[in-house]
């Protein structure tokens, strides 16, 4: 599923570069591997503190049912 967003993402932007060249404008100033290294690195981050969000009970709902579940010998 990553690995699907990322080539999405990169040809977004290698098509926003070939639309560039031909209205006569300067392409971006990358190279399709320093966009790809780019995105991975993006999403590898959101992904890591979203997971980190979910497995941890930093809203208050999620602080309860941690406590639920512990109460309850389920954690």
């Amino acid at each position: 599923m990553k690995a699907a967003i990322i080539r999405l993402a990169v040809l977004a932007i290698l098509l926003l570069n070939q639309a560039l060249v031909v209205y006569g404008w300067d392409p971006l100033p990358f190279t399709e591997d320093q966009i790809y290294k780019g995105v991975s690195t993006v999403a590898t981050v959101a992904m890591s503190i979203f997971t980190w969000f979910k497995d941890n009970p930093v809203t208050k709902k999620g602080k309860h049912n941690d406590k639920f579940l512990r109460d309850r010998g389920m954690k």
